[in-house]
């Protein structure tokens, strides 16, 4: 039985490897979870009983394992990028970043209008990667305003304009506050 188990073992890589990643994945779903303000119930509510609070609890305990169309079905219902709850991608730079930079975004501001949709998603996977879960402003960084105008196919400084327009821009110190900033 040892053998066998053994064997098993070497095939597939640790026996317990799958339950931190289960539960990693679970905790990246609590957290939009969370960062949405939806309980549990909430989520079993809007999703017209797609998913039970229960089951949506086990996938956060790490307790359940999801199959990756339900993963992808559960990323479109947040609206994250699955490749964020899979812990695929990671926004910070891992830098010092001080003298970069830094703009501040009023979400609340964005969520009142429709163009800001990709804004909004590229925010929330940076709240989500940064565990920020205030849920009204997020301090981005130059990379990601230089990432969102390339997204947008715009230049920076036509970006900052419009992100002024809609109310988003909290006044801030730095230098890409306003939009009258520079595009280096």
């Amino acid at each position: 039985m040892a053998e066998t188990q053994d064997a098993a073992t070497t095939r597939t890589g640790s026996a317990d490897a799958a339950i931190p990643f289960s539960r990693e994945v679970g905790v990246r779903l609590r957290a939009v979870r969370r960062q949405r303000r939806l309980s549990l119930d909430d989520v079993e509510r809007s999703s017209g009983g797609r998913w039970s609070a229960s089951a949506i609890g086990a996938y956060e305990r790490g307790f359940r394992n999801l199959s990756l169309p339900r993963l992808r079905e559960l990323a479109e219902f947040y609206d994250v990028p699955m490749s964020m709850l899979l812990g695929e991608i990671d926004l910070r730079d891992g830098g010092d970043d001080r003298g970069q930079g830094k703009l501040v975004l009023d979400l609340v501001a964005l969520e009142k209008h429709d163009a800001a949709g990709p804004i909004l998603r590229y925010a929330r996977s940076i709240v989500l990667d940064r565990g920020d879960w205030n849920g009204r402003v997020l301090s981005v960084r130059r990379d990601d305003v230089r990432a969102l105008s390339s997204m947008l196919h715009q230049s920076e400084s036509d970006l900052l304009e419009k992100l002024a327009s809609w109310g988003a821009v909290v006044p801030s110190s730095g230098p890409l506050a306003g939009s009258e900033a520079a595009v280096s």
